[in-house]
C-alpha cells in the first residue's frame, strides 16, 4: 500500500524521496519542540509545520514519542557532522577543543546553539519519567564525553596536553558545559554565552596545561 493511497490528498509535503520527507518531518518536530516544549508538541503540530497529514507522520514514526526522540537524534547527528567537519580543518587539539566549546556556547559560531539547549532542557526534564527519552539522553551523554575524551587523548599523544585522566576531564568538562547550557538557554544576564565560553576555555587550559588567551580559530 503506497503513501498516496494510504493518506489521500491531505498530504501536501514537498515531493521527494522517503528520506527527504522523513527529514522534513524531523526538522519540523525540532522547530515545534523549541517553540512549545517537548510535552506540548503534538503530532498534529508537526504535521502542520511539515505540510503533511498527521496520518503520514504516523506512517513514518508510528508514535509521538518515537517522532520526538528521533528528532532529538537528528539534531545531535547534525551537530556532530558539523563539528567533525570543522575540527578536521584545525591542526591542533587545543584548537579542536576550543571549536566544540565555541559551537556549544556561542550563538555566533553556531546559530542553532540556543535552540539546541532548549531542546536539551526538555530532554533532561523528561528523562526521569520517560524511559525512552532517558535512553536517548544516556547515549547522547556517552557520545559527548567520548568526543572530549578522544581529543584529550590525541592531545596527550602529541604532547599538547598534560597527562590528566582523560575520562575524568571529559566528565568534568561536559558537566561544566551542561551547567552553562542552563544560563545560556535562560538568557542569564550575569552568565551569557561569551562568559560561559571564556570560563570554560580557561578551565580547560588550566587542567590540560596549554596556553589560551582568547578565541583564535574561526571558520
Amino acid at each position: 500500500m503506497n503513501e498516496q493511497s494510504s493518506f489521500g490528498r491531505k498530504d501536501t509535503l514537498r515531493p521527494g524521496s522517503a528520506d527527504q520527507r522523513r527529514e522534513q518531518m524531523l526538522q519540523a518536530a525540532l522547530e515545534v519542540i523549541i517553540e512549545r516544549g517537548y510535552p506540548d508538541t503534538r503530532i498534529t503540530d508537526v504535521a502542520e509545520r511539515a505540510g503533511a497529514s498527521p496520518a503520514l507522520v504516523i506512517y513514518y514514526f508510528k508514535t509521538r514519542d518515537q517522532l520526538l526522540t528521533e528528532a532529538l537524534r537528528y539534531s545531535e547527528d547534525n551537530w556532530y557532522t558539523t563539528g567533525t567537519r570543522r575540527m578536521a580543518a584545525i591542526a591542533t587539539c587545543a584548537g579542536r577543543l576550543e571549536e566544540i566549546v565555541a559551537m556549544t556556547c556561542l550563538p555566533e559560531e553556531d546559530t542553532d546553539a540556543v535552540g539546541s539547549w532548549l531542546v536539551w532542557l526538555d530532554l533532561w526534564a523528561q528523562s526521569p519519567r520517560n524511559a525512552g527519552v532517558a535512553a536517548v539522553r544516556q547515549k547522547f551523554d556517552e557520545r559527548w564525553r567520548e568526543m572530549i575524551r578522544s581529543i584529550v587523548l590525541t592531545g596527550q599523544e602529541t604532547g599538547e596536553f598534560a597527562p590528566v585522566d582523560a575520562d575524568d576531564f571529559a566528565v568534568m568538562l561536559s558537566a561544566l558545559l551542561d551547567g552553562f547550557a542552563v544560563t545560556i538557554a535562560l538568557d542569564d544576564a550575569e552568565v551569557g554565552p561569551r562568559r560561559a565560553f571564556e570560563l570554560t576555555m580557561r578551565y580547560a587550559a588550566e587542567k590540560l596545561g596549554f596556553s589560551w588567551s582568547g578565541r583564535q580559530t574561526k571558520n
